[in-house]
């Protein structure tokens, strides 16, 4: 059984491997060369979960699980082992530290979404949120644009200034001519409403991960192009796209499909520098599986 630690991830899975690595993952999901559960959460006391995802890359039969714990306010919020299974025993083959897989995969996956869809000229990023995510999300947008601007709010504005970039005291004068938007919290309900975007801007709804909970405004995901990460798990566990159907703001079809699609070229990203995109990250098992298969390769 091979362990990979949390320090062996951050220095086998830079973000110069990892963005082209969650591209190509999700190319396969939207293919189908990939399955996967939807994620399952288990609510906790005192506002914490665990939650466990599954699934298989289907061209050379790899499974596993991600199992995680989310304790908001620590350091790392999420908690947990990535398992890689055999697929020719069926055997357990490798455990690997789950948080630092969770942190970097994410910013990647956002990181070859703001690619896609940013406009190629995009150079101010705003990020609403001064968690590792905020950090993460930071460090793998300056992969993919020349960032010359950065802007961040928070709810406790010392913590916000501490983060670094240009502190703002609210959301608003923090995305205020963003290209790029990143929305990084554990907000609860809309902190940023369509008035206040840019045409033309990007953005990346990270935060929710869940039915309920959700950072943009129904009017917001109305006016936008929305791309989903996995369009199943959107539809059944997207917060902001499920409120905005319930509240009529849009039908089912406004959800125009999945990333890993605009990256094949066979859906229309960006079709103008107007366009508001949003890409909806819940997360999926088939990019914790990529990442793990590539650390354990490269042992």
């Amino acid at each position: 059984m091979i362990w990979v630690s949390a320090e062996e991830v951050e220095r086998g899975l830079p973000y110069g491997e990892c963005i082209p690595l969650m591209r190509e993952a999700m190319i396969a999901l939207s293919q189908g060369r990939t399955s996967q559960l939807l994620r399952q959460i288990l609510d906790l006391p005192n506002g914490r979960a665990f939650g466990a995802m599954l699934g298989t890359m289907l061209e050379d039969g790899v499974f596993g699980a991600k199992l995680v714990s989310v304790y908001p306010g620590n350091d790392l919020s999420h908690q947990g082992v990535v398992a890689l299974f055999d697929a020719v025993t069926g055997a357990p083959s490798a455990m690997l530290d789950a948080g630092a897989i969770t942190a970097i995969r994410t910013a990647a996956a956002s990181a070859a979404a703001t690619d896609a869809l940013a406009r190629r000229d995009a150079r101010r990023l705003a990020i609403l949120g001064y968690g590792e995510q905020a950090r993460r999300h930071l460090e793998a947008i300056r992969h993919v644009r020349k960032i010359e601007r950065v802007t961040v709010w928070g709810r406790d504005f010392a913590k916000a200034r501490a983060f670094g970039g240009i502190a703002c005291e609210s959301v608003e004068e923090a995305v205020a001519g963003a290209d790029i938007v990143c929305t990084v919290t554990a907000a609860v309900e809309p902190i940023l409403r369509s008035e206040w975007v840019a045409d033309g801007a990007h953005i990346n709804a990270v935060g929710s991960s869940r039915a309920g909970p959700r950072e943009l405004d129904d009017a917001l995901v109305a006016r936008a192009r929305l791309f989903a990460d996995h369009e199943e798990g959107v539809r059944a566990q997207g917060a902001e796209y499920l409120h905005a159907l319930a509240a009529g703001a849009i039908r089912a079809e406004h959800l125009l499909g999945e990333i890993g699609e605009v990256f094949a070229g066979s859906l229309a990203g960006r079709t103008g520098d107007s366009d508001v995109t949003i890409y909806k990250s819940l997360g999926s098992i088939v990019q914790d599986l990529a990442a793990a298969r590539y650390l354990v390769a490269g042992r």
